[in-house]
């Protein structure tokens, strides 16, 4: 079994449930220390994290990930141990197999590799790794691409090992993603008895007509790149605990993942343009979660489409799909960013896991990039 497996294994072992790394990153570090990679530590609040860079001229790649993970959930509901990672039928069982410690370990081992071989290789490369990718997002990659940008340290191309295919590995690179944009809405009432609706202002009834407009009206059929821009509502509550009681408050929270169709603030605008012609008394705040992002065509998207090939047999599809990922976080300082990883359909469930020759083979994946984007 190689040594990447095992690797995998050791950091699988360590329940680092976001935004706690549990060691994770020192043992990151550890392991990249040894190809001479120069290791720093930026922690902010709970959250650690780490940047590790080798070389020092020349355009900069960077592989990015997160040590973090989210909560099992019922222990008793798994097969076996979340953090014990244990192999049954050619797959490795365990939280954070698949999202996406096997893409950290893979990554390292492919990084001091091609190190070794060419300590005096072209660029430089670096790491950005953060354990608060599953929570909050607010103190990892975020604050430290803030902190890098400060230092004048520009990222020209970023691979992040995040589960990016769907059946089998290497039918998918993510070259951008939609952007995520939220409300929370009080939608003002007037509570009264059920028996007498003339006195009162039901703020179910107000709303229900603006939600059933939202979900009738497409916002926009996508674009060459971008699946169509959704909407869903996540959140209602409303009621006095008594079932009489016309209630006076509506809140409710609702999400936009939408394309380069859209800017979040034509969005916002859309949204209360229609609160407003349907003559609500509301209260609303929003939160960006990250706007959309695209690479376009170029070296780092042939060179990662050519690795997956030529080590998979796969020819990938080139795809925004999917949630949010860090790359929100990176691709604004001007970065072209992919995301290539394990298969998804387990991350984030019970029983968790990844087919064990994957795990070698993305490693492949990782060393056949660099040794495209810095050749000799």
């Amino acid at each position: 079994m190689s040594s990447t497996i095992e690797f995998t294994k050791t950091l699988v072992a360590l329940p680092s449930v976001t935004p706690d790394d549990r060691g994770c990153q020192e043992l990151l570090a550890a392991r990249l220390s040894i190809a001479g990679f120069r290791n720093e530590t930026l922690r902010y609040g709970e959250v650690t994290n780490l940047w590790s860079c080798h070389g020092s001229s020349g355009p900069l790649f960077c592989f990015a990930g997160h040590t973090d993970v989210v909560p099992p959930g019922e222990l008793a509901a798994w097969a076996s141990n979340p953090f014990v990672p244990t192999e049954r039928d050619g797959m490795l069982y365990g939280r954070g197999t698949a999202d996406m410690k096997a893409g950290l370990a893979a990554m390292v081992d492919a990084a001091v590799e091609f190190v070794r071989a060419r300590p005096e290789h072209p660029g430089r490369i670096a790491f950005l790794v953060t354990s608060d990718e599953e929570g909050r997002a607010r103190d990892g990659t975020l604050k430290v691409m803030e902190t890098l940008a400060a230092r004048g340290e520009k990222i020209d191309w970023c691979v992040i090992g995040e589960p990016s295919c769907t059946r089998t590995l290497g039918d998918t690179i993510r070259v951008g993603r939609r952007g995520s944009l939220s409300g929370m809405i009080t939608v003002n009432g007037i509570e009264g008895h059920v028996a007498y609706p003339q006195l009162a202002r039901n703020p179910i009834q107000l709303f229900a007509p603006v939600i059933a407009e939202l979900y009738a009206t497409p916002l926009d059929n996508g674009n060459e790149f971008f699946p169509p821009s959704s909407f869903q509502v996540v959140k209602i509550e409303a009621g006095e605990g008594a079932p009489n009681v016309i209630p006076g408050k509506l809140s409710a929270r609702f999400n936009f993942r939408y394309s380069t169709v859209w800017t979040w603030q034509r969005l916002q605008a859309h949204v209360e343009a229609l609160l407003n012609r349907h003559g609500l008394d509301y209260d609303l705040r929003w939160h960006l979660s990250g706007e959309p992002f695209l690479t376009s065509p170029g070296r780092l998207t042939e060179a990662a489409t050519a690795a997956v090939t030529e080590i998979t047999g796969v020819k990938p599809e080139l795809s925004t799909g999917g949630g949010t990922s860090d790359g929100r976080f990176i691709a604004p300082y001007g970065t072209d960013v992919v995301e290539f990883g394990a298969v998804n359909a387990s991350i984030h469930k019970l029983n968790e896991h990844i087919a064990i020759a994957d795990i070698d083979r993305m490693k492949a994946v990782y060393l056949r990039i660099l040794k495209k984007l810095l050749p000799a």
